[in-house]
């Protein structure tokens, strides 16, 4: 591995997971250049001593597990599978927003008994063997039935389409990926009770001992879990600004506190409106839910506000984000 070489980032080469991943960089400040769609490799203009490589989601653990790529973004189901067991990949962030789905254990329609985790066993005793389970994710497969089921079964590591598995007898359920559940519907398969191994959405991760070792590869970390952080902790949030009666800032803020929404991240900022008339108005600022908007309104009238002011929050930086925080320690 060439030490001289430019900090790497790996990012998806193809479908969804990729665009969202351009998308989620460029709104943070880290916009990728890419003039030709066939490359396989691409700049950020910002920061000069970066480029970006594409490869299979597959791959950018791997590559970023050997230390030949410093940063990737993939599925999250994908960096529990392939990460290895040595600890040579930090996961910086678990929830990036976009790609999201759940791993579940897939059962034919037609079993009819089997609706939980706990009935596998009504069909490994009319069976009289072992269950052969279809899956990509072998060790996550393992894992979760030695923990969940005494169930003996053998896995079967399969690629491409798992669906069309136990009608043609190569094995009795699947382990699966499930976005819609529509493709399950059309094949006539079912999502057993109890049987989800976990949900997932795109992640951040980073070779450990790259981080460890080369300055200008902890600073891009230290940069990305800033930005990164900030934005998606505001993505769901609307700042409002409301013109509120009270004798002093004091209860202002105390009738606010009587409410269930509106009480801000620490606390309401409340500052005095100056008046044409003797009347006493505060001006306050709050930040909330996007998802308790109509609440937020309706608290704020409550306690006597008006001209409600809604707006968007690009960013919400706290005194030091807990992935950065996680990070540094897991480096000391």
């Amino acid at each position: 591995m060439q030490e001289d070489r430019k900090i790497r980032i790996s990012l998806p080469s193809k479908g969804r997971l990729g665009e969202k991943s351009k998308e989620l960089l460029a709104k943070v400040g880290f916009k990728v250049y890419k003039p030709n769609p066939r490359q396989y490799m691409a700049t950020i203009p910002r920061f000069p001593n970066v480029e970006i490589i594409f490869q299979r989601p597959t791959d950018i653990v791997y590559s970023v597990r050997d230390g030949s790529v410093d940063f990737g973004i993939t599925g999250r189901d994908i960096f529990l599978e392939k990460k290895g067991e040595n600890g040579d990949i930090l996961e910086l962030h678990q929830k990036l927003g976009f790609g999201k789905c759940s791993l579940n254990m897939i059962v034919p329609q037609e079993w009819e008994d089997v609706n939980s985790l706990a009935d596998l066993s009504i069909m490994e005793a009319s069976l009289k063997r072992e269950l052969k389970i279809a899956s990509k994710f072998p060790n996550l497969t393992t894992q979760f039935l030695k923990q969940n089921s005494g169930i003996q079964f053998r896995i079967i590591q399969a690629e491409g389409t798992l669906e069309i598995s136990p009608t043609v007898g190569y094995a009795d359920l699947i382990m699966d990926i499930v976005s819609t559940g529509t493709t399950l519907r059309d094949n006539h398969l079912k999502i057993l009770g109890g049987g989800e191994i976990l949900k997932a959405q795109a992640c951040l991760i980073a070779n450990k001992a790259r981080l460890k070792e080369n300055e200008d590869v902890r600073e891009i970390a230290v940069q990305l879990l800033e930005v990164l952080s900030a934005y998606l902790r505001a993505e769901d949030r609307l700042a409002i600004f409301a013109n509120i009666r009270g004798d002093s800032p004091e209860s202002v803020a105390s009738k606010i506190f009587e409410q269930d929404v509106i009480g801000g991240l620490q606390g309401p900022t409340i500052s005095q409106v100056i008046t044409r008339d003797d009347e006493n108005w505060f001006a306050v600022h709050l930040i909330v839910a996007k998802s308790e908007l109509h609440e937020a309104i309706r608290e704020i009238r409550a306690v006597g506000g008006s001209g409600v002011v809604v707006s968007d929050v690009n960013y919400i930086f706290e005194e030091e984000p807990e992935e950065l925080t996680a990070m540094l320690k897991a480096l000391e």
